[in-house]
């Protein structure tokens, strides 16, 4: 590279679609991915590649490293090598967009295991002068939500716990410009169904130009 070239963005996309082609997310997904310009991309599809939980050995491994600065056994180094894989490749990324639909009011499982397997202290996030400090800033995430139901507005907007939890993650992870969309209604009617689709694939793909498009 030249001392006049510009080093191309990275884009990170992290999802979770199991339902493949006939999923509304991946729809949506493939929209933003297809504006993509001047950035390079790589995946991390949570259905193939399961983030770990925190358990026992693990979570102790976390806790003796990251909060008491010890040094850790083979085994306890093992035990987040999974976790640290998957917050080296965030870190690496100026653009972070996470897809997947509402289960049950929230995130998918993997989905929040893979929020839980990032967020590590000392590496996304810090204490400084005993507050909690973000370490991403300058980056940009989008989260993409397709939900069943319509959240956005009327009676069922408090009970929407997917899209809103993923943008406090972001937020405390610090990341300067947190957008996301929620395609509801995706279990109404075909007209219904139809234009939340187009509208979101419209908001993604403007949302792709803004961020990748050559300076």
């Amino acid at each position: 590279m030249s001392l006049n070239e510009t080093k191309p963005l990275k884009t990170l996309i992290v999802q979770y679609t199991p339902r493949n082609e006939r999923s509304n997310t991946k729809k949506i997904l493939d929209a933003f991915i297809g504006e993509i310009k001047n950035s390079d991309i790589e995946r991390l599809d949570l259905v193939q590649d399961v983030p770990d939980l925190f358990l026992e050995q693990n979570l102790a491994a976390y806790i003796h490293r990251n909060y008491l600065g010890e040094e850790l056994s083979s085994e306890q180094k093992n035990s987040l090598s999974k976790m640290d894989r998957m917050t080296t490749q965030l870190k690496s990324a100026d653009i972070v967009t996470v897809a997947f639909p509402m289960n049950n009011f929230s995130m998918p499982a993997p989905v929040k295991a893979w929020f839980d397997s990032v967020m590590l202290k000392g590496q996304t996030w810090d204490v400084k002068n005993e507050r909690y400090t973000g370490l991403m800033n300058g980056k940009k995430a989008l989260t993409i939500v397709s939900s069943g139901a319509i959240y956005e507005n009327g009676p069922m907007t408090p009970w929407e716990h997917a899209l809103s939890l993923a943008k406090v993650e972001f937020q405390f992870m610090g990341y300067s410009d947190i957008r996301g969309i929620l395609a509801g209604g995706m279990n109404a009617g075909e007209d219904v169904k139809s234009l939340n689709l187009e509208k979101s694939i419209k908001e993604v793909k403007a949302i792709a130009q803004e961020w990748t498009r050559e300076k």
